[in-house]
């Protein structure tokens, strides 16, 4: 699939490049030392001068600074990257590639899991600012509103990869979901399956992969798809339960999962209840895993270039590291594609 580049520009114009304590202590209209107070030792500052200085703070965006004063000027050589789990491999090969090609550079990885929660990347994100890194990394484009705010504010390289929109908060570097689900529905419907299970766990891009999949369903005139929604994280065991669920209720011709770790719990299910892959059921995965192609059937899946993804992210992060301010305004979109691999499973 041919790779897009688009960009789209937003304006900062009216934010400093590094926001102070003392500009906090200019728009709350009270001493710096008042604002460090607050900050710091609130209990011995009134409540409602302690709301000034806190709502000056989100104003302005300031993020405190937890490095010595000397250093707070000067690069910290840290980058961030948010993963929803490392519970299986699927964005193994994106982070080896990034943080190879950052260590080469010189500089550090800090790794942060958000379990597929917003609240929780807002958390991390709010942490790990006031450590000041050179860049952040963050899996998917879906975020609290006060996490773009103060990644906006931050001013510093923020990338968004394995997923695509059209407002990045800087840049984003992936592949639509949408179009996944999309492109395997028509492959499977190409092959001649009309009775379809889905099997995701509450991963908001698996979701969205399986919702697209049942609208270009529908649009060919299949009405009734079974989806079996379990709790994060993939494992062979959520496969199987997945699984059961459909076998017991629906018995359809096809499941498609929104992982290789899931189908592969898909298929020890099916062997375990006796039925033959592909003839009685056949099965989808995604992601591509090493071990996709050694299981017994071998797996039909949907390949993601993770290694791209993360390259291309180090790379984005390295050439704006080495940048001037004013070209962090200027967002951008790459779409890294994707592949269906047919093999013996569907």
């Amino acid at each position: 699939m041919a790779k897009k580049i688009s960009s789209r520009p937003i304006s900062l114009s009216t934010q400093p490049e590094s926001v102070t304590l003392i500009d906090v202590a200019k728009v709350a209209g009270v001493a710096p030392m008042t604002v460090s107070r607050a900050l710091n030792r609130p209990e011995l500052v009134r409540s409602d001068t302690q709301k000034k200085v806190l709502d000056a703070v989100r104003a302005t965006g300031y993020v405190p600074n937890m490095l010595a004063g000397g250093l707070a000027s000067s690069k910290s050589r840290l980058v961030a990257i948010l993963l929803p789990t490392i519970a299986n491999s699927i964005f193994a090969e994106t982070v080896q590639a990034l943080v190879d090609k950052l260590t080469e550079a010189g500089y550090q990885t800090l790794l942060g899991l958000t379990a597929y929660s917003t609240a929780r990347e807002e958390a991390l994100v709010e942490a790990i600012l006031g450590r000041r890194p050179d860049g952040i990394v963050l899996a998917g484009t879906s975020h609290t509103k006060a996490t773009v705010e103060r990644l906006t504010k931050a001013r510093i390289p923020v990338v968004e990869i394995w997923d695509l929109t059209n407002k990045p908060i800087d840049t984003v570097i992936g592949f639509s979901h949408e179009e996944v689900g999309k492109q395997v529905a028509r492959h499977l419907l190409d092959k001649g399956y009309r009775r379809f299970g889905i099997v995701s766990v509450d991963d908001p891009r698996g979701l969205r992969r399986g919702k697209s999949l049942i609208a270009e369903l529908r649009k060919q005139g299949i009405a009734d798809t079974a989806f079996k929604i379990l709790p994060a994280p993939a494992t062979l065991q959520v496969g199987r339960e997945g699984a059961a669920l459909l076998f017991d209720e629906a018995r359809p011709e096809v499941i498609v999962c929104s992982s290789d770790t899931l189908a592969q719990g898909v298929l020890a299910e099916a062997a375990s209840r006796k039925l033959s892959v592909p003839r009685d059921v056949a099965v989808m995965g995604f992601g591509d895993l090493s071990t996709a192609a050694h299981v017994y059937p071998s797996l039909s899946t949907v390949r993601v270039d993770g290694t791209t993804i993360g390259m291309k992210a180090a790379d984005a992060l390295l050439s704006r590291f080495g940048a001037s301010p004013s070209s962090m305004d200027m967002p951008a979109r790459i779409d890294t594609g994707f592949s269906i691999i047919d093999r013996e499973s569907a």
